[in-house]
C-alpha cells in the first residue's frame, strides 16, 4: 500500500493531529420515493391462493458532498393472482453514508455491496408494512447477499471487457 510521505503507516493520525484513519458512518436512513398501488381492489380479494411475485432490485450511490454518499436500494414488486395484477409496490431507500479515508478500490465494493446490506432490514420493513396495510399478508423478502452480487456483477464486467478486449485484438 502506497502511503504519502507526511502520512503515519496503517492509517495511525500523524503528529500534528491529521486524521488519516478509515471511517465510515451512518448519517441518515430514508424514504426518497414511495408509491403502492392496488389497482384491481376490491375484486382482489375474491381471488384465493398466494400471488406470484417479481422483484427486482436496483443500486445506485451518488457523493452528495465531501466524504458524504447516498446510497439508494430501489425495490420494485409486482404481485399478479391468476391473471390480474394483486399490487405493485415502488420503494427507493436511501442513506447518507460519512465516508473518510478509504482507498478508492474499497468506496465502490461498499458502496454497492455493503451498504445496501446495512440498508435492507429497513426498507423490508417498510415494503412488509406496506404490503400488509393493502390488505394482503406482509411480504418478507429474504436477506441478500449484495456483497456476493456486487463480486458477481464485478467478474461478470471484468470477463467482459478481456473479451472485447481479445474481439479487438482478433
Amino acid at each position: 500500500m502506497d502511503t504519502p510521505e507526511n502520512a503515519a503507516p496503517h492509517g495511525d493520525p500523524l503528529a500534528n493531529g491529521a486524521d488519516t484513519a478509515p471511517s465510515v458512518g451512518v448519517i441518515s436512513q430514508y424514504v426518497k420515493d414511495f408509491s403502492f398501488e392496488n389497482p384491481n381492489s376490491p375484486a382482489i380479494y375474491q381471488i384465493q391462493g398466494q400471488p406470484a411475485f417479481d422483484v427486482q432490485f436496483n443500486i445506485g450511490a451518488a457523493e452528495v458532498a465531501q466524504d458524504v454518499h447516498e446510497v439508494t436500494l430501489k425495490i420494485d414488486v409486482r404481485a399478479q393472482m391468476e391473471d390480474q395484477v394483486a399490487f405493485i409496490v415502488d420503494l427507493s431507500y436511501s442513506g447518507l453514508f460519512a465516508i473518510r479515508n478509504i482507498p478508492e478500490e474499497h468506496l465502490q465494493p461498499f458502496l454497492l455491496g455493503e451498504a445496501p446490506r446495512l440498508l435492507f432490514p429497513f426498507a423490508r420493513r417498510v415494503l412488509a408494512d406496506a404490503v400488509r396495510d393493502g390488505g394482503f399478508p406482509p411480504l418478507m423478502l429474504e436477506p441478500i447477499d449484495f456483497n456476493g452480487l456486487y463480486e458477481q456483477q464485478r467478474a461478470q464486467h471484468d470477463s467482459q471487457l478481456q473479451a472485447g478486449g481479445e474481439a479487438g485484438q482478433a
